[in-house]
């Protein structure tokens, strides 16, 4: 490892004074890119993340100046890669960077993966917000490119996303446009009963129990065999408890099902919001949770 950092500081070195220097034969770009991308590599096999982003940067300039716009973003890729590790800040800088000269170069696969690991970096961070813009930014470019399984993904990110930050009403239509366009692909509609799971527990966090009513029956139309599912008649015992104002049977509905289908921790976190309002409701306000 020691070995690898004092190459790579070496050959930083070169490239730096290459850069610096007066040249009449060659082109001085090419042959700093040369060494720093020798350097990087070196960064990394040392495990010294920072200096491998800071060192990719500098090789991005020279594809830069070399008007080498595919390696520019190739660099800048490199960059947010070794970032990672350390920065993810800096890594989502450096990706948008990648995104815009894939773009550029109408390379929309290329972009569309990067606004990806963009959206999950952010994720990470906590920052949903912007997470999920880039999740909707990278099923905007999949679906143009006829990824329309990797399209679907990012838009279920994205709702799943909506209904962390309770925004419920975006999160359904979310879940209700994917399972609607899956029914119709003999790949993807047998998760339709999932997606309209998932849309249902967010119509039961807006505290109106007519619209889940009304939604149930909806789904059913949308999906004729939905009826007979474990998933629909869970959403129907949800949807009487939570008319009756009963957290009692609400939570007893949630145990059994639970006991037959483990829940994750997302629908576990929505059936949370879920039962307070209807505890809120039962005991005339207050919550119980």
């Amino acid at each position: 490892m020691g070995d690898n950092a004092a190459k790579a500081n070496e050959q930083l070195k070169k490239a730096e004074k290459k850069l610096t220097s007066w040249q009449f034969f060659g082109n001085k770009y090419e042959e700093a890119a040369e060494l720093l991308e020798k350097a990087a590599t070196n960064f990394k096999l040392a495990k010294l993340w920072d200096e491998a982003g800071g060192t990719f940067l500098k090789l991005a300039e020279c594809h830069e100046a070399l008007e080498a716009k595919h390696d520019q973003a190739s660099a800048l890729t490199d960059a947010a890669n070794a970032f990672k590790k350390t920065h993810p800040k800096r890594a989502v800088e450096c990706l948008q960077r990648s995104v815009d000269a894939f773009v550029e170069l109408g390379r929309l696969s290329l972009a569309a993966k990067h606004n990806k690991d963009m959206a999950e970096l952010l994720e990470a961070e906590g920052d949903a917000e912007r997470a999920m813009q880039h999740f909707e930014r990278a099923a905007e470019l999949y679906d143009g490119e006829e990824q329309t399984s990797t399209a679907n993904s990012c838009k279920l990110k994205v709702a799943a996303l909506a209904a962390h930050v309770e925004q419920y009403v975006k999160a359904v239509e979310i879940f209700e446009a994917v399972a609607l366009a899956s029914l119709s692909n003999n790949l993807l509609k047998y998760s339709v009963k999932s997606y309209l799971l998932n849309a249902g527990l967010c119509q039961l966090c807006r505290n109106d129990a007519v619209a889940l009513s009304n939604a149930l029956e909806r789904y059913q139309e949308m999906d004729p065999s939905f009826g007979e599912t474990r998933e629909c008649k869970f959403l129907q015992e949800l949807a009487a408890a939570t008319e009756d104002g009963d957290a009692t049977a609400f939570t007893n509905v949630v145990a059994e099902f639970d006991s037959m289908s483990k829940l994750d921790a997302w629908k576990t976190r929505v059936l949370l919001t879920a039962k307070r309002l209807v505890a809120a409701r039962e005991n005339g306000g207050e919550d119980l949770c």
